[in-house]
């Protein structure tokens, strides 16, 4: 192929490109042989040092972002500039924390970079180690990329080995957040009872609360109406008493002074004691998640103990 030195034309034939005749583009013509190349050529160290330049940013970026975390962590209790100084830990640990934080921060910003190392950077170093003629710096080139590659990989581990443990926190976020529905009921049942010495006949009885936070309205309102019913049980513990024995001949004074026989007085058994079923994080009745309200203890359906449902009807006994 010819080129034309003036136009830059190119012609892969020589006699219908650049020719004694002159360029076929722009006219030029020859006007002696070709300079021969030079004797000696300095090799170029542009290839090396972007490499080296991309691998000791990576390792900066990451250093950094790593720093602080550390100070931001122990900033959380420190209450002034002295004591932050002196509280900032240095020990293997709290720099593997601080190294996970930051590698979840930069994740996003990574997954360019490797793509850019995986591809750019190889090809680079590919270059500079199959020509050492023309390129220089081969060692630097080498220490850069082989940093390129283990931030991205070092950032991919970090990630790697928090993840089971964040996914433990979301669950036990999302446990907590269902739980609350759980507490405010015994919160509000709690303030029911004192309010009017016993447990209310119906969860819709705890509206004529105070709800300054609207937080009882809130859990009223998620619970679910079909279920409802059933969720909520009162009842009443009534101790068995033994029936006095009465005297010889005291039937008979009664009666003597009692002529007109008393009206029986029928007084209604208040509920003193409730049972509260409700769904756990997975919104599902009668799974293990499930949470048990029982006289203002809450727990799991799976960590409570078997026993027979509680009898909700007025002057039934409750049976342990």
């Amino acid at each position: 192929m010819t080129i034309c030195p003036c136009c830059g034309f190119k012609s892969a034939n020589p006699e219908s490109g650049v020719s004694g005749a002159g360029c076929t583009s722009c006219g030029a013509r020859s006007v002696g042989e070709p300079l021969p190349r030079p004797e000696h050529e300095l090799p170029s160290y542009a290839r090396s040092l972007a490499l080296t330049v991309a691998g000791s940013l990576l390792v900066l970026v990451f250093l950094t972002q790593t720093i602080i975390a550390l100070v931001q962590r122990s900033a959380k209790a420190a209450t002034s500039p002295l004591a932050l100084a002196s509280m900032i830990p240095f020990d293997f640990w709290s720099w593997m924390a601080a190294a996970e934080t930051a590698a979840w921060r930069l994740k996003w910003l990574m997954i360019p970079v490797s793509l850019l190392v995986l591809f750019g950077g190889r090809k680079l170093y590919r270059s500079v180690q199959a020509n050492p003629e023309r390129f220089c710096g081969q060692r630097y080139a080498r220490r850069g990329y082989y940093a390129a590659v283990a931030v991205p990989l070092l950032v991919l581990i970090m990630i790697g080995v928090t993840v089971p443990e964040r996914l433990r926190r979301r669950q036990d976020g999302i446990q907590a957040a269902a739980n609350v529905q759980g507490l405010v009921f015994s919160r509000a049942i709690f303030e029911y009872s004192v309010k009017y010495q016993r447990v209310p006949n119906d969860l819709n009885d705890l509206r004529q609360l105070p709800d300054a936070d609207g937080s009882i309205a809130a859990a009223l309102s998620n619970l679910d109406t079909a279920t409802s019913v059933n969720a909520y049980r009162p009842y009443a513990e009534v101790a068995a008493k033994e029936k006095p024995r009465t005297l010889r001949g005291a039937v008979i004074r009664n009666a003597s002074i009692n002529s007109v026989p008393d009206e029986p007085v029928t007084e209604g058994i208040s509920f003193t004691n409730y049972d509260l079923h409700l769904p756990g994080a997975d919104k599902i009745n009668g799974t293990e998640d499930d949470l048990i309200v029982s006289d203002g203890v809450v727990g799991f359906a799976s960590e409570a103990p078997r026993r027979g449902s509680a009898p909700t009807s007025v002057g039934k006994n409750r049976q342990p």
